[in-house]
């Protein structure tokens, strides 16, 4: 059965380049505060727009041409955005990177995109200088953090590039590569204003919001819910360069923040913060949780401790991002939501890929206007996860409720196979979330002769708390089918993850693989 929106439908969509959202913002709120920075530096919306025809220009000046790709290597800055629209201006495609890439992986993604400019954060220089042996279409490193210099002397008046917005792509960031290599996503200047103005679509958007950016740039949720529909809307963003919950805190009061968008680990964080009376979090009126499952019960206490709404939403990189969202007259912490507006979604079988009814369980398939063009520069991919009438194939598993709200249950690829069942990590992961000693905890197959493979959980416990594998184990079997139960439990003081918050079972995995055998 194919489910619809909850919402009106947004059609048509208007067809127009990405930066025109903030040029329109910077018409309307000409000297407002667009960001502020950890610094406390600020960049009005005139300043930002001013500065990102500059960025055009230099870019511009030094040969790029419609289509190239310009590169971002930087954590949140206050000059990301300038250069990011600046880039679009000039009508390149901007790739972003993750920050903690190392000069192996910047190599790897730069020329696979075919960069031919960089703008990175100055600490991260060498890896830029150790990556460019390898870039020889890499022409031009400019430091983002010293961008005032950098654009100083050079005047606004860029060409104009005409752009057709359902062609022309706009953002090719990489999919994180959790379960896999990563994969060059093309979004198109169309899949990204369309995403943006579902979102706008979904809820009451002030501009007298005020933003937390602390979910990074480069990941699409930052990309598009921060700097994109933030910006669109006319609201101040206050700028992160990167995740500590003390500062987040301090920022919230200092600023008033009022929307804060998180992934569940640093909500995980908020609400175990010792003494959180003694910051004013009255402003806050939306914590919002997306990139990767949050556990109801964090969930709750979320809600409980800071008096606001708290919802969870779906999407992808390949969805630019969101495809699910709650509706906040109308929310079920437990599920992502019903579909964006336009958007279409169904569930198909596992095994035989026929469409399934309401309430039965199977693979998610999308269909809507923020849909990827496709995989860059890899059409075997790209045909294997789209279908010819643009059905995306997520690879997560779920099923609908009655009200068309979508429940997640697992990554296909992250299924735990034992002895013929299929057990989902993220389901044992917020039960064991649950319990009072447990802190952080990742579920990971462990194979096993006798069952193919076995749930294994990685746990970080709170401090000053004790608790046995036993007990967890005993805690867990209590709550669950007998085939799902946890086998294993090994204690850790940290469980790794992107910096967009999902868990990096892969790392954990290829830990457990390398792990010598005892005697």
């Amino acid at each position: 059965m194919i489910v619809k929106s909850y919402w009106p439908s947004q059609a048509p969509y208007e067809e127009m380049p990405l930066p025109e959202l903030v040029l329109r913002s910077a018409a309307e709120f000409t000297d407002k505060t667009a960001l502020i920075g950890a610094d406390g530096s600020t960049r009005s919306y005139s300043r930002l727009t001013s500065d990102a025809k500059k960025v055009a220009r230099l870019l511009q000046d030094n040969g790029v041409q419609k289509g190239d790709k310009v590169g971002i290597f930087s954590p949140n800055h206050v000059d990301y955005a300038a250069v990011f629209y600046g880039s679009l201006l000039a009508g390149a495609t901007v790739t972003t990177l993750n920050p903690l890439y190392t000069a192996h992986e910047v190599a790897t993604q730069l020329e696979d995109a075919g960069a031919v400019v960089l703008f990175a954060f100055t600490p991260m220089r060498a890896a830029v200088d150790e990556a460019r042996k390898d870039l020889p279409l890499l022409r031009n490193v400019f430091p983002i953090d010293d961008l005032p210099a950098v654009l100083e002397g050079v005047p606004e008046d860029f060409r104009p590039v005409p752009i057709n917005p359902r062609e022309d792509v706009a953002a090719l960031p990489y999919s994180s590569g959790t379960t896999g290599l990563p994969k060059g996503v093309m979004l198109t200047h169309y899949n990204i204003t369309s995403n943006v103005a579902q979102g706008l679509a979904t809820r009451f958007f002030s501009s007298d919001m005020i933003g937390l950016w602390t979910l990074p740039l480069f990941h699409i949720y930052g990309m598009t819910v921060l700097m994109s529909a933030g910006l669109a809307r006319g609201g101040s963003g206050v700028v992160m360069p990167r995740f500590d919950v003390a500062q987040m805190m301090q920022l919230i009061q200092q600023h008033k923040i009022t929307d804060l968008y998180l992934a569940p680990p640093a909500i995980l964080a908020m609400v175990n913060v010792p003494n959180v009376e003694r910051y004013d979090t009255s402003s806050l009126q939306v914590i919002g949780s997306g990139a990767a499952p949050l556990p109801p019960e964090i969930g709750e206490r979320a809600k409980k401790m800071f008096k606001c709404i708290v919802s969870q939403g779906y999407g992808m990189t390949e969805t630019s991002p969101t495809t699910n969202t709650n509706p906040f007259e109308r929310i079920k912490l437990e599920s992502v939501g019903p579909p964006m507006p336009d958007t279409l979604e169904k569930i198909v079988s596992l095994d035989t890929g026929e469409e399934l009814p309401i309430g039965e369980v199977g693979e998610l398939m999308v269909q809507g206007p923020q849909v990827m063009k496709g995989y860059w520069n890899n059409p075997k991919e790209t045909a294997a996860c789209l279908t010819e009438d643009r059905w995306l194939h997520t690879g997560d598993v779920g099923r609908f409720d009655e009200d068309g709200y979508l429940y997640l249950i697992e990554r296909l690829k992250e299924m735990i196979k034992y002895k013929g069942y299929q057990v989902a990590p993220a389901e044992l992961e917020a039960l064991l979330h649950e319990h009072p000693a447990v802190l952080d905890a990742a579920v990971i197959p462990k194979p096993d002769e006798a069952g193919g493979e076995i749930p294994k959980a990685c746990v970080v416990l709170r401090e000053g708390s004790t608790a046995t594998a036993e007990d967890l184990m005993t805690f867990i079997a209590g709550k669950v089918a007998p085939y799902k139960k946890i086998r294993e439990v090994e204690f850790l003081d940290t469980i790794p993850k992107t910096l967009s918050g999902k868990i990096l079972r892969r790392d954990l995995i290829q830990r457990e693989k390398e792990r010598k055998p005892t005697a």
